[in-house]
């Protein structure tokens, strides 16, 4: 089988001025970025507002295993699908970052036959709306610490400047650092340190702004420090809100690309789901939403962590809900998760493989709680054997939902015909969409909620440096917002090795940070770190370009 990157560079693109034409979008409404990548204009707006929303689709998984679940090639493949059967079909997905690109996952443009491209830009650098928020981020950062060096007159405690600097690269070692070392015309000196852009409030912003006036309000609206006598401290204080806003002139812009088989993919941010909301951008759904009669979009990793967000925070803020839900899992990753090791994955174990399952059992759970229609997509492996897959579809049948096999990445759109029959059944089942906790509520209720409901925990602990932060929130009057719980991917739990569906255990929250211009708390909990670090063997050890600027080990 041929690597991901040598099928993208033997593929015929379209010029994406026929992209477009295909949604009724004009040359004029775009802005080029060569032949195969276009922003959209913000003037398109205008124009199609009053459109009728088509189906919105959404795609989640169970929790993620080394073995692999690809939600990212079944959202591009469910897409093809669609669009095979005649329907006008976007595939709305989240930028990839470069840390994990070069780091452990290699890129995020989908697989085989079911990839958006061209993949190699997308996964490196695409259109430099990373680099937009990155700028800002860095900026305002800046323009704080030059506020402490020149006088500081809104007498802010350097000890509690809460905004980090950011970059897009895995770095452990920029975790926590000292600045302004080196004498007085340096800065003042103190302790900080760096997250991974995808972690920053400003690309949580960037999704969640309903147009640029929207995201000026909300970079001006950013809790950036405490001063002596405790007063929190927003952005707008400092006089640079304009100056971000211009960096995001064009970020903000959804950018409109293709899939292997020609379908439209708007693709737009990119924040993480175990440290962020893991979801794309409300304007890029909502462009899609009013130019496409159905659009295929994803929420980051399981639905414990992606769904849950997209569902609470996304869709609460954005006034939108999927008409359907298709939970993503493999029968190596669920057997993975029933306690077999990864070298005995190819090998049948029903017995491992029904343990498992209650992995993703405890996920359809949590969408019928949601009041959602819920598909499993089984992403088909060559060691699958027909007695493990009707396994699963019983399990799925006796929670009344129905198991399609799916077969995008060696196929396509083909290979996802069985899958879209069924979301199109799931469509027209009831749909009593319902938020998971009352936004009113108090901090401790709703964080209670999402651990009882969506983790199964038997209930949430709060160490005393997060007990300290939950006092200064409720004083604010800040505490009336959604949670964005920071959670390990790997585990219901917030630990990584309870695979599985654990029971008997309570979330312990550490922190609590306020995002005020994105709209919520993060609730920071287990290990879980905002700068990853790269692995033993990163993927950019196995990356190349030629002297003709062909890749090779892009993945």
């Amino acid at each position: 089988m041929k690597s991901d990157v040598e099928i993208a560079q033997e593929a015929t693109l379209k010029p994406i001025g026929q992209i477009a034409a295909e949604l009724g979008v004009d040359e004029d409404e775009l802005e080029l970025y060569g032949k195969y990548k276009a922003k959209l204009s913000p003037q398109i707006w205008e124009r199609i507002k009053e459109k009728e929303n088509g189906k919105l689709i959404l795609v989640t998984a169970i929790n993620p295993t080394p073995a692999g679940e690809g939600k990212t090639t079944t959202s591009v493949g469910l897409a093809d699908a669609f669009r095979r059967q005649g329907k006008k079909t976007v595939v709305a997905l989240r930028e990839p970052s470069l840390g994990p690109c070069f780091g452990l996952k290699g890129g995020a443009a989908g697989g085989g036959y079911a990839q958006v491209v061209p993949m190699e830009d997308i996964n490196l650098h695409f259109t430099g709306d990373f680099h937009a928020v990155t700028t800002a981020h860095n900026l305002l950062a800046a323009a704080l610490d030059n506020h402490l060096q020149q006088g500081n007159e809104l007498n802010i405690d350097p000890r509690r400047v809460l905004w980090k600097r950011v970059l897009d690269i895995n770095d452990r070692a920029l975790r926590q650092v000292v600045i302004g070392l080196g004498g007085a015309a340096h800065g003042v000196p103190r302790e900080t340190g760096f997250d991974i852009t995808v972690a920053s409030e400003m690309m949580a912003i960037l999704c969640l702004a309903q147009n640029l006036a929207d995201l000026q309000r909300r970079l001006g609206e950013i809790l950036v420090a405490y001063t002596k006598d405790g007063r929190p401290v927003q952005a707008k204080e400092l006089n640079v809100t304009g100056a971000l806003t211009l960096l995001f002139k064009d970020a903000i812009k959804p950018n409109l690309v293709q899939t292997l088989e020609g379908t439209p993919a708007l693709i737009h941010g990119g924040p993480f789901a175990n440290i962020a909301h893991g979801c794309n951008s409300v304007m890029a759904t909502r462009y899609a939403l009013k130019l496409a009669d159905v659009v295929v979009t994803e929420a980051g990793f399981g639905a414990d962590l992606g769904a849950e967000k997209f569902l609470d925070i996304k869709c609460r803020l954005a006034n939108l809900h999927p008409d359907a839900v298709v939970i993503v899992a493999t029968v190596r990753a669920l057997k993975m998760h029933g306690g077999l090791p990864k070298d005995k994955l190819a090998t049948q174990d029903l017995a491992a493989l029904e343990k498992g399952l209650t992995n993703l059992t405890k996920h359809i759970e949590n969408i019928q709680k949601f009041g959602l229609p819920a598909v499993v997509a089984v992403n088909v492996f060559p060691t699958d054997t027909s007695a493990e897959l009707d396994l699963v579809a019983q399990k799925c049948a006796a929670w009344g939902v129905e198991a399609a096999v799916s077969e995008v990445w060696a196929k396509g759109g083909q290979g996802g015909l069985e899958l879209a029959d069924k979301v199109n059944a799931a469509l027209a089942r009831p749909n009593n969409f319902r938020f998971m906790y009352d936004v009113k509520a108090s901090l401790p209720e709703k964080l209670a909620v999402i651990a009882k409901e969506i983790y199964g925990a038997d209930g949430v602990d709060f160490t005393s440096a997060a007990l300290k932060n939950l006092q200064e929130i409720e004083a604010a009057g800040f505490d009336k917002m959604p949670v964005c719980v920071a959670k390990t991917q790997y585990s219901l739990s917030d630990d990584p090795m309870k695979l599985g569906r654990p029971t008997g255990f309570r979330l312990t929250v550490r922190k609590l940070n306020v995002s005020l211009g994105a709209g919520f708390i993060v609730a920071l909990t287990g290990d879980i770190l905002t700068m990853p670090g790269l692995p033993k063997k990163p993927a950019a050890e196995n990356m190349r370009i030629d002297a003709q600027g062909k890749i090779t080990g892009l993945f």
